[in-house]
């Protein structure tokens, strides 16, 4: 009996189609969408991210944790 896989459906980029060209470390409220509850940042191949929008955001998320905008870990 043959199995049939399911088809993964292609994510698209959020940041593309918004046409993000840079991703600003004060934006709570986005950088927050790319982040799980426990603090660590989402893989791209969860958040259907570009290569490049995908290393904006970690650059980004790595700055505001930097002047503690993001907190590095949440307390459990």
């Amino acid at each position: 009996m043959a199995y049939r896989r399911k088809r993964r459906r292609v994510k698209k980029c959020k940041l593309c189609s918004m046409k993000v060209n840079y991703i600003d470390y004060k934006d709570l409220n986005l950088l927050s969408d790319y982040i799980n509850e426990k603090g660590k940042i989402l893989p791209k191949r969860v958040t259907g991210n570009c290569s490049k929008h995908q290393r904006l955001l970690r650059q980004a998320i790595h700055r505001s944790r930097h002047v503690m905008l993001l907190p590095y870990t949440t307390d459990q």
